[in-house]
């Protein structure tokens, strides 16, 4: 994309991660839809994609080249990159600060060292790009060994044995990675010439974002689309490791999420249960502001005329989890009241012989002729038009698009009410206990045998989801938090950007940043003490001398203009 200076309002870094091994989540979509959105913003995506050669998020690079200014990619999750260790004195120095991030990890009262220690990883990594090639040694295996078999180490249900500390060794080096990635620095493609870093999700992806802040003053904005931390407790039940590697791993992401919170400068949650779940790992509520996920589904007609018979839609996959035989027994009480009722179940089999489970309960019931086990839709639209009444059953409803795209539909809305599902549906919907078989036929019945009511309750559904989620809210809101963050968050990057013919840009610098004499044929406060004097906290610098302010050059501040 080729802007002028003056186009460009606001420089922002997203960060997101493609692929994981166990929580999947697409994230360079969302982000392009905000990119696309904010096109007076500059763009660059930093992703976290899958090993290299397995491919990254769903439209991954090539999908989004160009909706973005750049893309810069760093290959997750597999064989390390190649490269060589540090020398001898910076060995030393690895060694310490890598002590000190394991000890907060297995050390329950140390755990205050975590952010230190990671820090310090971090300026070591960007100084020599050695941090993969240490972290897969001998020598950070036999530090993690020895910290994790000390006294008052919390092993979790079992001391770790060779295997432990070698597999538990390479998980953090594949975790650690994206702090040796060439994004450090004020050049172009460096996170210390951004504005602003986004992350999209937390984890590994806000790494780079930690690291920019602490070497660069660059602040940084959380948005979370479901919780990575709530993902990795729930992913990591199926890890194939002993229980001491899943502790160890799950308190790394812990403390990462911990630390994430800490210094964001704001966290925009998609829903207020995800905010409720933030609060308790430690969330400011002050610095967190409900966004909710936008999605282009908003501009898709109403379902068409319903069925001619009177039909029940279930939708998502078969797992214990979303609870299909609730649907099942409440639908059985459904069919003996209405015999001419269906039920259309719509997903893909999400646990090996689930659905051959609910097959043979749907037998046992007796509905095997009004029970269709549908696939997965070629579209989520298709699944709401072939139904009467969508019916959603889940133990815990994480995700709102669901409920929101069901909602879009017009189609009349049931739904356990747990999670997100009071604050989505809210009245215009009906939402019964969870495991009650008895409320959910009521409900059920309710509805299928009052046209007027589903037609009333669809369309306010309708025009709930439309306001809620649609795209151009959450495009409005990042435009006002963007500018918030700059104009009151001022960054000072290190180095000397902007005098060797780099195009400067607004909002690059602050107005206060050229406020102060800078050395001979450089704009004010570039390098040396006076950056460093520079980069203290807003209103720090009440007290500088008026001198300094009177010598600025009316040249640079023209350059700026």
């Amino acid at each position: 994309m080729i802007r002028s200076a003056l186009e460009v309002f606001v420089r922002v870094a997203l960060l997101t991660e493609g692929a994981r091994p166990y929580a999947q989540r697409g994230g360079p979509g969302w982000s392009a839809r905000l990119a696309e959105g904010l096109r007076e913003h500059e763009f660059e995506l930093y992703l976290l994609a899958g090993p290299a050669g397995r491919g990254g998020a769903a439209d991954g690079p090539a999908g989004v080249q160009g909706r973005f200014d750049a893309v810069h990619e760093l290959p997750m999750w597999g064989v390390r990159p190649a490269g060589r260790g540090p020398a001898a004195l910076r060995r030393r120095q690895y060694l310490r600060a890598y002590e000190q991030l394991v000890r907060a990890l297995v050390m329950p009262r140390e755990r205050g060292s975590f952010g230190p220690g990671l820090y310090r990883l971090a300026e070591l990594a960007r100084a020599d790009g050695a941090l993969p090639a240490f972290l897969a040694s001998g020598r950070a295996q036999r530090v993690l060994e020895r910290a994790w078999r000390s006294p008052g180490a919390d092993t979790a249900a079992g001391q770790p044995m060779v295997r432990d500390v070698l597999v538990a060794a390479d998980l953090l080096e594949q975790c650690l990675r994206p702090l040796s990635a060439p994004w450090y620095g004020t050049g172009p493609g460096g996170l210390g010439a951004a504005d602003v870093c986004h992350v999209i999700g937390t984890g590994p992806a806000a790494l780079p974002a930690l690291a920019a802040k602490q070497l660069h003053g660059v602040p940084f904005v959380v948005t979370e689309h479901g919780l990575h931390l709530r993902e990795q407790y729930a992913g990591y039940r199926e890890a194939p490791y002993r229980w001491p590697v899943r502790a160890l791993l799950l308190t790394f992401f812990r403390l990462l999420t911990e630390e994430t919170y800490r210094q964001a400068a704001l966290l925009t949650p998609g829903s207020s249960h995800d905010q409720q779940w933030q609060r308790r790992v430690g969330a400011d509520p002050a610095r967190t502001r409900v966004v909710h996920e936008g999605t282009p589904a908003v501009a898709r007609p109403a379902a068409g005329p319903e069925p001619t018979a009177p039909t029940v839609v279930w939708a998502g996959p078969l797992e214990p989890g979303r609870d299909p035989a609730l649907m099942l027994h409440a639908f059985a009480r459904i069919h003996a009241e209405l015999p001419a009722a269906r039920l259309l179940v719509h997903g893909e089999e999400a646990v090996p012989g689930h659905l051959a489970h609910c097959e043979a309960l749907a037998g046992r019931l007796g509905l095997t002729g009004a029970v269709e086990f549908a696939g997965r839709p070629a579209s989520a639209a298709e699944a709401w038009r072939s139904g009467t009444v969508v019916v959603f059953t889940a133990l815990v409803q994480r995700a709102p698009l669901l409920l929101a795209d069901a909602m879009l539909s017009g189609r009349a809305v049931v739904s356990t009410d747990t999670g997100v599902a009071r604050e989505v549906v809210g009245p215009t919907g009906l939402l019964v206990p969870p495991r009650d078989p008895q409320a959910l036929a009521g409900a059920c019945l309710a509805l299928l045998g009052d046209e007027e009511r589903r037609s009333r309750l669809g369309l306010a559904g309708r025009l709930r989801a439309q306001e809620r989620f649609a795209v151009e809210p959450v495009v409005t809101a990042f435009r006002d938090i963007y500018l918030e963050l700059v104009s009151n968050w001022p960054a000072y990057p290190d180095g000397r950007s902007g005098t060797s013919g780099q195009r400067l840009r607004p909002f690059a610098r602050p107005a206060e940043y050229w406020m102060a004499a800078g050395p001979a044929g450089a704009p004010a406060g570039v390098g040396g003490a006076v950056a460093e004097e520079r980069r203290t906290p807003a209103g720090a610098g009440a007290d500088a001398e008026p001198e300094a302010a009177a010598e600025a050059k009316p040249e640079a501040l023209a350059e700026v203009v």
